[in-house]
C-alpha cells in the first residue's frame, strides 16, 4: 500500500502528463472490469447450458456456474490491480495469504461456513428445485440455491433465505423428495351406525377423489380410537406432487367433502362432541 500511494502522489503532484496518464489508465481498468462482468456472465451461462444438458439437477448446474463465475471475477481483479501499477499490494496479499486468510477466516466464519456447506448441499442434494421442505420450522418450495444461502418460497408467498450451514446442521424434512406425500384426516361416527358399511363407504368415496392414488399406495380406513360422543375413523390417502394439474390442497379439500357428503346421502350421522351437564341438587 505504501508503493501505491506514493506513485500516487507522485501523480497528483506531477505534471499534465502523469494526470493523462492516470486518466487514461483508469478508463482502461474501467473497460477491463467491464469485460470480465460480461466474461464471466458468458462462461456462467455456457457452463450453465452444458451441465443441463448432462443433468437433470437444476440445483448443482447452478451452484458449479456461480463458482466459475466467481473465480473468473477474483482473476479479473488480480489482474485489474496489476495493470494499475499495483503490483505491489498483489505479491504482498499472496505473501501473506498465510495471515490474511486466518484474520479473514476468523472474520468471515460464517460466510466460509455456509460457502462449504452450499458446496455439500450441491453435492449430496437432499432436495431438488421445487421439493417442498421444512427447515428450522419453515416450510415451502426450494427456489434456488447460492453460495451462502438457501431461498425457499414459504406458503403465504414470502421468500426466506436461510443459511447453508443452518441446514447441515438442523434436522431437515423433505415431503417431496420422491414425488409422494400422504394426508390424513379423522371422520367422527355416531355410536349405533353401521360401522363395517360405513368403512366400505368411506373407502370408495376417497377412491373416487380425482388426485388421489391407487395400487401400491392406495387409501387406508380404519377405525382410530373410541372418543366420547364419537368412533373417530382415520382416513389415510397419498397424492403425487409432481402432477401439477392436481393440487394437494385442492385434493385434501375435495376428499373431505366427498367423504362427508356422501355420509350423509348414505344416512350416517357425524355428530358434534356431546356435554353431560349434571345437577347434584
Amino acid at each position: 500500500m505504501k508503493e501505491a500511494f506514493e506513485k500516487l502522489r507522485g501523480i497528483l503532484l506531477g505534471d499534465l502528463e502523469s494526470v493523462e496518464q492516470l486518466a487514461v489508465s483508469i478508463l482502461v481498468a474501467i473497460l477491463i472490469l467491464i469485460f470480465f462482468i460480461y466474461l464471466s456472465r458468458w462462461i456462467k451461462k455456457i457452463v450453465s447450458n452444458r451441465l443441463s444438458k448432462k443433468t437433470d439437477d437444476h440445483l448443482l448446474t447452478n451452484f458449479i456456474s456461480a463458482s466459475i463465475k466467481s473465480l473468473v471475477m477474483l482473476f479479473g481483479f488480480a489482474l485489474l490491480l496489476r495493470f494499475l501499477g499495483l503490483t505491489g499490494v498483489v505479491n504482498s496479499l499472496l505473501a501473506g495469504a498465510g495471515i490474511t486468510a486466518f484474520i479473514i477466516g476468523f472474520a468471515l466464519k460464517d460466510i466460509g461456513e455456509n460457502f462449504l456447506a452450499g458446496i455439500l448441499l450441491a453435492f449430496k442434494r437432499p432436495f431438488k428445485i421445487g421439493d417442498m421442505v421444512e427447515i428450522n420450522g419453515i416450510s415451502g418450495k426450494v427456489r434456488a440455491l447460492n453460495l451462502r444461502d438457501t431461498q425457499v418460497k414459504t406458503i403465504d408467498g414470502k421468500d426466506v433465505f436461510i443459511p447453508n450451514a443452518s441446514i447441515i446442521k438442523n434436522p431437515m424434512i423433505n415431503f417431496t423428495i420422491d414425488g409422494y406425500l400422504s394426508y390424513s384426516f379423522i371422520v367422527g361416527l355416531d355410536y349405533g351406525s353401521d360401522y363395517e358399511a360405513a368403512l366400505k363407504l368411506i373407502t370408495e368415496l376417497i377412491e373416487s377423489v380425482p388426485g388421489v392414488l391407487s395400487g401400491e399406495r392406495k387409501p387406508t380406513v380404519y377405525v382410530k380410537e373410541l372418543a366420547s360422543s364419537t368412533l373417530n375413523v382415520k382416513v389415510t390417502y397419498w397424492v403425487n406432487t409432481y402432477n401439477r394439474d392436481q393440487i394437494d390442497a385442492k385434493i385434501h379439500s375435495r376428499a373431505i367433502i366427498k367423504v362427508l357428503t356422501g355420509l350423509e346421502e348414505n344416512g350416517f350421522t357425524l355428530p358434534g362432541d356431546i356435554v353431560e351437564v349434571k345437577n347434584r341438587q
